[in-house]
């Protein structure tokens, strides 16, 4: 059976709606042999047996792994460069606007986000939807059944969580979209581009994914951290409850217990096993490390593509280093480290090398972004850290100090940092300080920063003042103020849907 392509052009003509339309409708994965199923005017069936469902479930996965442009690159483009962490590091286009606060709807960065995660999203819905009737039809089992839609609903809900958390809401998509006919586009035709949901609907929606698959997940794995399991979606739901729309602290303490309670589950003892790199055996020195939560693992023959992006690649040295890269570490982050004398995660995080520019920094003693340094690192998503320093911050929250420090304090002497003493932090405000300064030293340049500023209202504090302390940083060209915490709906989405709206600013 030879594999067949959706490709839909629909010529029609409505009095007062179109006079005349063409409609080019790609699936989000190309279907094969496996992947057709029934479709009528009414239903699409994409999942034809258990074997059509496994296959999905893999390019789901394999989505996770290739997916290092906008769920790696970019994304710390934004938490990062776009925040007082680091440079855009380059003078393209691209990157500048992240530094400058000069970002807009024509952002190319920002448009392949945007069709990245609502194609991953649909991506989630063929196994999601399409595994019921196959239950049903007594084609796949149970078991089968209940872990793979659960492993979608966890998939989805990370691809909306990111969504939400950069332009505060979107369409909620949940569903396979009815085949289009010259007979029922008027109906059908808005269920393909339809308005924003609220930021609260959205987030409802991410928990409810969340909440459903935590009954029927994989168990967490000492030995296959690449899996969306049980302690996935508790580290997720820890996360998404301590955002402002649906903020509920009590949540994030109760979700990151159980996430602590993960038996095998502790922080490495060693800082650089997270991050470090083998030269004898040209491997990362550790994969599934009893920090990880979830991670991309990636091997030689099999690589990822990112570090040549952000610095020196380690197992093929002078790979395109010849021209400057994104993300520069921040004169104001290595100022933050030397205050703590923080060498440990210091030198983990960041590294000098000579190159043949001088963007930011004489080019004979030049920072790099150091978090992943070859091909063969994995792309650590979630970890431990993250959501003991989360739960730090709840506890703050609810005045529960003590609580928050130690917390903290654990954190730092992994770091091999001297503790906080309580006299120190004694009001919630010295304490949230604290919590913040500890999660940015510990997750520079894995995605955080940008977010941890959103979530505590504390973009324009921190953003507007970090131009006048650091000498490094282009000129800004925007105050960061109320609008500022959400980023602009692209515009080539707004051109593709007329139902979208833009956020409020741009």
């Amino acid at each position: 059976m030879k594999s067949k392509y959706i490709k839909l052009t629909i010529v029609c003509a409505f009095s007062g709606l179109f006079t005349a339309c063409t409609l080019n409708y790609d699936p989000v994965s190309a279907p094969t042999e496996l992947t057709q199923g029934k479709q009528t005017d009414t239903t699409t069936a994409v999942l034809k047996d258990s074997a059509a469902a496994s296959s999905q479930r893999t390019v789901l996965y394999q989505s996770l792994k290739d997916g290092q442009e906008y769920g790696y690159e970019d994304l710390l483009l934004l938490a990062d460069a776009h925040s007082d962490n680091a440079y855009g590091g380059t003078t393209g286009a691209e990157v500048v606007p992240f530094e400058t606060n000069s970002i807009d709807a024509s952002s190319s960065v920002l448009s392949r986000d945007w069709d990245s995660y609502m194609t991953n999203i649909s991506q989630a819905n063929v196994l999601i939807n399409g595994i019921d009737p196959l239950l049903t039809e007594g084609k796949i089992t149970q078991a089968d059944h209940d872990q793979w839609k659960a492993e979608g609903k966890i998939y989805r809900a990370m691809m909306m969580f990111e969504m939400a958390r950069i332009w505060g809401s979107f369409p909620i998509i949940t569903t396979i979209a009815k085949t289009i006919t010259s007979g029922n586009i008027k109906q059908v035709y808005p269920t393909y581009y339809p308005p924003k949901s609220t930021a609260k609907e959205c987030y409802t929606q991410i928990i409810s994914d969340l909440t459903d698959a935590l009954n029927y997940a994989p168990n967490f794995s000492q030995t296959n951290k690449t899996l969306l399991s049980k302690t996935v979606a508790e580290a997720l739901l820890a996360k998404v409850y301590a955002e402002k729309p649906i903020q509920d602290y009590s949540k994030v303490i109760q979700y990151a217990d159980m996430v602590r309670a993960t038996p095998g589950l502790q922080l490495d003892s060693n800082y650089s096993d997270l991050f470090g790199y083998n030269a004898a055996t040209k491997d990362c020195q550790a994969r599934n490390t009893p920090e990880s939560i979830l991670e991309y693992q990636y091997t030689s023959g099999n690589g990822n593509w990112v570090t040549w992006m952000f610095g020196r690649q380690l197992d093929n040295y002078d790979y395109y280093f010849t021209w400057a890269k994104w993300v520069t570490p921040s004169r104001d982050l290595i100022n933050a480290f030397d205050q703590e004398g923080d060498t440990v995660r210091k030198n983990q995080s960041l590294v000098y090398y000579s190159c043949s520019w001088s963007n930011y920094y004489p080019a004979n003693h030049y920072p790099f972004m150091y978090k992943i340094r070859s091909s063969v690192n994995s792309i650590i998503k979630l970890r431990l850290a993250d959501i003991l320093l989360l739960e730090a911050e709840a506890y703050t929250s609810q005045g529960n100090l003590s609580g928050a420090l130690a917390l903290v304090n654990q954190i730092r002497e992994r770091a091999k940092v001297v503790d906080l003493a309580s006299s120190d932090v004694s009001t919630k405000s010295s304490m949230l300080n604290a919590v913040l300064n500890e999660r940015r030293l510990e997750l520079c340049f894995e995605g955080q920063r940008w977010f941890d500023l959103c979530r505590n209202g504390l973009v324009e504090s921190a953003m507007n003042s970090v131009y006048g302390k650091d000498s490094g940083r282009l000129s800004q060209i925007n105050k960061f103020n109320s609008n500022s915490y959400l980023m602009p709906i692209p515009q080539t989405a707004l051109d593709e849907n007329s139902n979208l709206t833009q956020n409020p600013g741009y």
